[in-house]
């Protein structure tokens, strides 16, 4: 014969900090399973647009049947020594990046510096530098990133001593940079502060021992 069993559960902020452990324990499990990067993926695709890379797309599968075309980046983390990012994409001189880059992210100096060096390079070089980006292998890092760079001059000029090397270094100098990025929203959304926020918001109840109930 049924019979009915009757618990007492709790919202988070009424749970002990034992429980509290656990249910934030239980949320971290399936709280990374969504594409929490998204936002820091569109930040760098805006940063690479005004530098003046043109990032490629690949198409990716959505929920519902049908496809979408996604920037070609990707990473792995955080915790082993081969651990990044790596992009895939084509860079010409950009105009104005410099100033750009500055009113998009006035606080970031690696991104001005980046900025800065990419365009003393292109004076150099009467702004004729290009550079193709391809990814290879199966780990995510900044020398996973074939860079190739030539010079289009009308008259067959070669590069500047020093450009390509510094071209490759400032190019995989970025994809380190959107490491850093990714690392920090993930160590943020990770956190014990956003985590309770998150467990407080959507109103998940627990058993006293913080067991999803």
């Amino acid at each position: 014969m049924p019979s009915i069993i009757e618990i007492t559960v709790y919202h988070f902020d009424e749970l002990p900090e034992a429980g509290k452990d656990n249910a934030r324990a239980w949320y971290r499990e399936g709280a990374f399973d969504h594409d929490w990067y998204g936002a820091v993926y569109e930040d760098f695709q805006r940063i690479a647009e005004i530098l003046g890379i043109r990032l490629r797309t690949r198409a990716s599968r959505l929920m519902g049947g049908g496809t979408s075309e996604s920037p070609c980046i990707w990473f792995t983390g955080f915790w082993s020594q081969g651990d990044g990012a790596a992009w895939e994409g084509s860079y010409s001189f950009s105009k104005g990046a410099c100033s750009a880059i500055r009113s998009y992210a006035p606080r970031d100096e690696e991104l001005h510096r980046i900025a800065d060096a990419l365009l003393a390079i292109q004076r150099r070089n009467f702004y004729q530098l290009q550079a193709e980006v391809r990814h290879r292998g199966n780990y995510y890092h900044a020398f996973t990133m074939d860079i190739s760079v030539t010079r289009e001059s009308p008259v067959g000029q070669d590069l500047t001593e020093g450009a390509e090397s510094a071209v490759i270094d400032l190019l995989r100098d970025l994809a380190r940079w959107l490491y850093r990025q990714l690392e920090q929203e993930y160590d943020y959304l990770s956190s014990d502060a956003a985590v309770d926020e998150a467990l407080l918001a959507n109103g998940y109840t627990f058993t006293e021992s913080g067991r999803r109930a």
